[in-house]
């Protein structure tokens, strides 16, 4: 089982390579209106302009998930080592019977894993809606450069579908032919997405009642504000971000719920004595057991029915005078 997930793995990171890293692939030549007011926008320049560089964007998408999860399961781990119920104390073969992993680098790296297959999982849906579609950029005219003398634009409403109507520079239009859906968008609302529910099944109210779900937040608020900004700088409609952020969250919510299960089987940090009586536990309440009770009532009420009947039959021996 192992191999066959090294194989899955291996196939999705060349597919991202093709898609990321060669000219394999070209987006839809898609038409457009003259003059049309949604894609006059500013050229706003090269990625690397951004207030949200492409190399912070990564940086943080492929860092932040290794430190964050590193360090929770190490401290949980520091935390557990003593007791006797840590990870089911269960230790895992991986060659022959001379390999032996700890539970906690176990959790680490699946969790790890899971996370890099949907990031490249959402990197291959996002290049893949850009090739379909070939939705054009707010931006698209100002890169294009079309004669509009030649293509006799005298009406705006006018449809241009020529393939070589831009006489800009290939690899800028090229660029603006991809843009939905917007995968800065896709990529940050995913990373926030996992690592929140990550947090929140991990530690939830046990390290204080708002730290977990502040983290949580800021993640995702972070994660939208990536997409503000991207509309902000005319680099995306906001049909663009919108679709991006579902396809992220998509993926994360299906991988947490249906592959870790919510990170189950996770050793809680220990509540705080501040938390204590205050924070919820996952210790079941003491209940009366009805089946007992009624149990127990039946059994009394036969008690009361022998002493009446043995009264009665004292009285009846003897009878008074």
């Amino acid at each position: 089982m192992l191999y066959f997930q090294v194989v899955i793995l291996v196939a999705t990171v060349m597919l991202v390579y093709y898609c990321e890293f060669t000219d394999t692939f070209s987006p839809t030549q898609q038409g457009f209106l003259c003059r049309d007011p949604a894609l006059t926008k500013p050229d706003p320049g090269p990625e690397q302009l951004s207030l949200i560089q492409p190399v912070i964007l990564y940086s943080v998408v492929g860092g932040l998930p290794v430190v964050l999860i590193s360090g929770v399961e190490l401290i949980i781990f520091l935390l557990h080592h003593n007791s006797n119920n840590l990870y089911d104390q269960d230790k895992v073969v991986v060659m022959g019977d001379c390999c032996y992993v700890n539970p906690m680098v176990r959790r680490t790296v699946r969790f790890l894993g899971v996370y890099v297959f949907g990031l490249f999982t959402t990197d291959i849906f996002v290049n893949a809606g850009q090739l379909v579609t070939g939705s054009l950029a707010p931006y698209f005219l100002s890169v294009c450069q079309p004669n509009y003398t030649a293509l006799s634009c005298q009406d705006a409403a006018q449809f241009v579908s020529q393939s070589d109507a831009c006489t800009g520079d290939p690899e800028d239009i090229m660029r603006a032919r991809k843009t939905f859906p917007s995968k800065e968008a896709a990529l940050s609302l995913y990373t926030a997405v996992y690592l929140a529910m990550y947090v929140m099944s991990c530690i939830g109210t046990s390290g204080g009642r708002l730290t977990g779900p502040l983290l949580s937040l800021s993640l995702v608020s972070l994660a939208v504000l990536t997409g503000i900004n991207r509309v902000a700088e005319y680099r995306n409609h906001w049909s663009d971000i919108i679709a991006g952020q579902v396809i992220g969250g998509a993926i994360a919510v299906f991988l947490v719920v249906f592959v870790v299960q919510y990170f189950k089987k996770r050793p809680l940090i220990p509540h705080s004595p501040s938390d204590a009586g205050t924070s919820n536990t996952d210790e079941p309440s003491p209940q009366t057991d009805p089946t007992m009770e009624t149990s127990g009532n039946d059994n009394a009420a036969q008690v009361k029915a022998q002493d009446r009947a043995q009264k009665s039959h004292d009285y009846d021996s003897h009878p008074t005078t």
